[in-house]
């Protein structure tokens, strides 16, 4: 409908011009002697538009030629644009995808454009990484060296990969760096925990992951890991003096101690240096709050000698524990050894063979049996003592 108003429109102007040259009777008339034109008024206003529009063309088409130069290198710089975003769509791709060699391609495809060249070579740096092309990889970083804006991005990879080859110093030093500029972000905390794991530095792993746990970074079960075995290191040094692994405990926080799996290897590490006191009263604090067999265990390597307050007060001790856990296997294991100690007989045996009875794993029984063999030695009756030495044999084949 609105295509026909305007042909109609378009009619109407045009009757309306035909008519109104018709009844224009107006001449032009340029004069310069002896020269004289004479001009309708109609054909002068053609003629002038017709000039109008030829002269706008030859001035457009000039101007397009003296803007053609810039035009082409606009055009190639779109084009060459274009391509590079392209290939670092395509580097990205394939770098998730793990086609590594289609990857680095890609990104050197893309560092036509200055600026995709500094996330190209990070993208191509992962491939040589994931290639094994540890030279490349190198030359890859070199292009981020003097480029500030990527400097971040540049050292947290250098991070990763260095951890990633096992290169824990290097990427020290990278850490080192990066907490020079401010940056401690919690991905870098993490990378600097692994790195630090690598070089055995504990009690840099330590304070990296309580600093995590504030933040809620890390899973509870592997904190708890890394914690144990932080401390299995540093409390199981055999560097360490009676002296020296006071000082290394006297250092752990109160609420770390107080952990089952700490207690553990900090009773261990007293036994071996003959601190049983410290460790027997150790297991029994921390037994009060949390219940470990392995803990146990320690108490039992804690036994102070035949007829000592110490033996006695331990024994003294199992025996409320247990009235608390009658069906506790290790307890009453060890209540068995620190009677067979202190030479109790009768409470030896019992216990012993109530542990016997209760074992769960074939270390327990052999152990058992080895401790029943003993005491049917030390009363002189071989005959027991043969059987028990045969289970304990026995149960290696099992």
């Amino acid at each position: 409908m609105s295509l026909f108003f305007r042909f109609l429109t378009l009619i109407a102007v045009a009757i309306g011009l035909a008519i109104l040259a018709r009844m224009n009777s107006g001449n032009v008339v340029f004069f310069y002697p002896p020269y004289r034109i004479d001009l309708s008024l109609n054909f002068f206003v053609v003629l002038s538009g017709t000039l109008f529009v030829l002269l706008y063309i030859i001035v457009s088409t000039f101007r397009s030629v003296l803007k053609m130069p810039s035009k082409v290198v606009t055009y190639r710089s779109r084009k060459r644009e274009k391509e590079s975003n392209k290939a670092l769509r395509d580097a990205l791709k394939a770098l998730f995808e793990g086609r590594f060699g289609q990857a680095e391609r890609a990104a050197q495809r893309a560092l036509e454009l200055p600026e995709n060249a500094p996330l190209a070579a990070l993208i191509a740096s992962r491939a040589a990484q994931n290639l094994g092309q540890r030279a490349r990889r190198d030359e890859w970083l070199k292009h981020l060296q003097n480029d500030p804006p990527y400097n971040l991005a540049r050292l947290m990879t250098v991070i990763e990969l260095l951890v990633e080859d096992h290169r824990p110093e290097e990427a020290l030093d990278a850490v080192k760096e990066l907490n020079q500029s401010g940056i401690r972000h919690i991905h870098a905390l993490q990378w600097a925990l692994k790195a630090n794991q690598q070089t055995k530095n504990w009690h840099e792993v330590l304070r990296l992951v309580k600093t995590l746990d504030k933040r809620n970074a890390l899973h509870p079960a592997l904190s708890a890991r890394l914690r144990e075995l932080a401390y299995k290191d540093l409390l199981g040094d055999e560097n360490h003096d009676a002296e020296a692994l006071c000082r290394v405990w006297a250092g752990i926080s109160s609420e770390d101690k107080n952990q089952s799996f700490v207690a553990y290897h900090a009773a261990n590490a007293f036994n071996q240096r003959d601190m049983h006191e410290q460790a027997a009263q150790l297991v029994e604090k921390v037994l009060a709050l949390e219940w470990d067999d392995r803990l146990v265990q320690a108490y039992r390597d804690a036994a102070g000698d035949e007829g000592s307050p110490l033996l006695l007060a331990q024994i003294e001790k199992c025996e409320q524990w247990i009235k608390q856990r009658p069906a506790d296997a290790e307890l009453a294991l060890s209540l068995g050894a620190l009677c067979l100690r202190q030479k109790l007989w009768g409470k030896a045996q019992r216990y012993l063979e109530q542990a016997l009875s209760a074992a769960g794993s074939t270390d327990m029984v052999k152990e058992v049996h080895l401790k029943l063999a003993q005491m049917h030695e030390a009363l002189q009756q071989p005959e027991a003592a043969a059987y028990h030495y045969r289970q304990c044999a026995l149960a290696d084949l099992l």
